[in-house]
């Protein structure tokens, strides 16, 4: 898996509100009414993670979740990356 480059990277985030670049990786922070919403989110997001074997870093406070991805492998944001932060998306949208 290559990275993408500077500028796909730019046009991908401008895309995805909310995301954005932090280092090597893009990170989004998500707020919800409860720990339990919250938590459910996390399952879901679990979910596909587990399907594209391909896990975030991610923290929960309450109702607060922080979702950090990166490709260790490719050593940095690449395509895997894109493709996980929109079927997050798609979870927030539906």
């Amino acid at each position: 898996m290559e990275r993408l480059s500077a500028e796909a990277i730019e046009t991908f985030v401008s895309d995805h509100p909310g995301w954005r670049v932090d280092g090597n990786a893009l990170l989004l922070q998500f707020e919800f009414v409860d720990f339990v919403e919250a938590f459910a989110f996390m399952t879901k997001v679990a979910l596909i993670a587990e399907k594209r074997f391909h896990h975030p870093e991610w923290s929960n406070v309450y109702s607060r979740v922080i979702i950090r991805i990166t490709d260790h492998e490719a050593g940095g944001i690449s395509s895997r990356d894109a493709a996980f932060v929109e079927a997050v998306d798609r979870l927030q949208a539906g």
